[in-house]
């Protein structure tokens, strides 16, 4: 809205009735996107003006449409789909100022790599010429020197919404991991030698988390990158994580209501099959057989003892 316009401000949008019901169809769309939480604030803001007004025709219209909200929550919880995360980076001069720019882009639902890869190759190669546009396949630090300087780059990589551990206090609810997400990850495994997988003790890994500039869901659907971080994961950081990961996958699938068997199969043979290479069999054979020499790797040790003991327990 421009306020220095004439007329503006007695529009029929900018009267309290005209705000009620903006609100409304903001609620209605919500609740369409399936992001019901946000319908129950958007009545929030509503409420107390039909209540001002004595409006309990329309009172009882809201409590009903809350009353829905909510138990499409109990029913659909888990089952909702908010969204696909990938990171895509432009390298080249063709692209003029999106040259070496990063944005984290949102798809639909469940979108698989190849999907938003075609689409993306196919929507910048009429801009440039087929021929001029090219994927690159993993998501390795971009060294510009070794590029085409006639090519067009895109490189794509699926990443996740990440949180501190502090953070996760607050986000209980699978909603509440899904939404309002402005950081997110992706890890690229590396050796020392060049090659991106190797033995477990050989096994380093890059985790790199970026942070947007506006958080999603948004207005657009892809969103500049305006931080990047990377930490390095030693052998022994990457067994300790992978460890982790395996017992909470034990624990939930054990805590899952109701139980289901065959998911636990599932999870109890990555875990503890013996034909699983690398698995944690592997892990405690190459990281525990004896006390490391490096006085800097006692902590580490220890750390993996623990994660076994909660492992075994599990």
């Amino acid at each position: 809205l421009s306020p220095d316009e004439d007329g503006i401000c007695s529009g029929r949008y900018f009267s309290e009735s005209g705000l009620v019901g903006l609100l409304e169809q903001a609620a209605e769309l919500f609740s369409t996107g399936q992001l019901y939480e946000t319908v129950n604030e958007v009545y929030k803001i509503v409420i107390p003006i039909l209540e001002a007004h004595r409006d309990f025709r329309k009172l009882t219209l809201t409590h009903s449409k809350l009353q829905k909200a909510f138990d499409s929550i109990i029913h659909k919880g888990q089952k909702r789909m908010f969204g696909t995360y990938f990171r895509v980076g432009f390298y080249g001069s063709k692209f003029g100022g999106l040259d070496e720019q990063e944005f984290v882009y949102k798809e639909p639902a469940i979108t698989k790599l190849p999907e938003i890869s075609h689409r993306l190759e196919a929507f910048y190669g009429q801009c440039f010429g087929e021929d001029a546009v090219e994927v690159i396949k993993d998501s390795a630090p971009v060294d510009k020197r070794k590029l085409d300087p006639n090519k067009a780059y895109i490189q794509i990589t699926f990443v996740e919404p990440y949180f501190d551990e502090y953070e996760m206090k607050n986000r209980v609810t699978y909603f509440e991991k899904n939404f309002n997400l402005c950081r997110f990850m992706y890890t690229t495994p590396f050796t020392m030698d060049g090659r991106p997988r190797g033995e477990l003790n050989e096994q380093y890994k890059r985790n790199t988390i970026l942070t947007t500039m506006h958080a999603f869901p948004y207005i657009k659907t892809r969103i500049n990158v305006i931080r990047k971080e990377e930490f390095i994961l030693t052998p022994i950081e990457v067994a300790i994580e992978d460890m982790r990961k395996k017992t909470q996958e034990l624990t939930a699938a054990t805590n899952q209501e109701p139980p289901d068997a065959k998911m636990l199969q599932m999870v109890l043979q990555g875990s503890v099959g013996t034909t699983v290479n690398q698995g944690p069999l592997e892990v405690a054979q190459v990281f525990l057989a004896e006390i490391p020499a490096d006085p800097k790797l006692y902590r580490h040790h220890n750390k993996l003892r623990l994660c076994f003991k909660e492992f075994i327990m599990r």
